[in-house]
């Protein structure tokens, strides 16, 4: 996908961030990347749009998402323009690329962890998406029956120990939990609906290159939440 190279940036996109002072005192300590390849040349709005589309293809015509894996394969091979960031769940059952209609290979950037959540190399990753490959829309998707928040749902209401790595992972979903713990509603679907909406916010605020991205225009972030049910991605405010 890429190969590391000393003191300079090989992804144009990144080049020109960098020299517009967007990602000042943030790029001179890391070590350069070079992607390689154009990126995209659409907005997050149409990204955004595009995304709307695929998964209301998802719901009303299955049946129509196929993908040409091999000719995919072997046009992405060198290079990547992925042009949606998605921060996603790892329940088997929230598949990015099958939820918004079938995309195909190159097309998304990925990141999923149970609950998604968003702690160092999540961070990472996202900036990596729109400052090096340029990606213009990163989505915090939550999803119904979510179990990673269920579990913090106990945490709040039955003080619950979880063993190993789970509890910290837990963790940090318990303060949107406890923000909306006795609110009118389901517990469970509230908290996954305001754990969505406090990442979002939490990427679009505390990581520089981020911020300095969405001020520029070159980036939107944005929070939903998938419907297990009926298939449908919901966007939230």
């Amino acid at each position: 996908m890429c190969k590391i190279c000393d003191m300079k940036m090989g992804r144009r996109g990144f080049l020109g961030f960098a020299s517009a002072g967007l990602v000042a005192g943030a790029i001179s300590p890391m070590s350069a990347f070079a992607a390689g390849g154009p990126t995209t040349d659409l907005t997050a709005d149409q990204a955004l749009a595009k995304l709307k589309e695929g998964n209301n293809k998802y719901i009303t015509a299955p049946q129509v998402c196929a993908i040409d894996l091999a000719n995919a394969r072997s046009h992405t091979a060198t290079s990547q323009t992925p042009w949606a960031t998605i921060v996603g769940c790892s329940d088997s059952r929230v598949t990015p690329e099958m939820l918004f209609g079938g995309i195909g290979v190159g097309e998304l950037f990925v990141a999923r962890n149970a609950g998604n959540m968003v702690d160092t190399a999540t961070m990472g990753t996202i900036e990596y998406g729109s400052a090096v490959l340029g990606a213009p829309l990163i989505v915090v998707l939550g999803h119904e029956r979510c179990g990673a928040v269920v579990a913090a749902c106990e945490v709040v209401e039955k003080n619950t120990k979880f063993p190993g790595s789970i509890g910290p992972m837990v963790s940090a979903i318990v303060p949107a939990a406890r923000a909306v713990k006795g609110k009118p509603g389901d517990f469970v679907d509230n908290t996954v609906r305001e754990s969505a909406m406090r990442t979002a916010k939490q990427v679009a605020t505390k990581s520089k290159i981020i911020a300095d991205l969405i001020k520029a225009g070159k980036v939107k972030v944005v929070a939903a939440r998938y419907d297990l049910d009926e298939g449908r991605v919901e966007y939230l405010a």
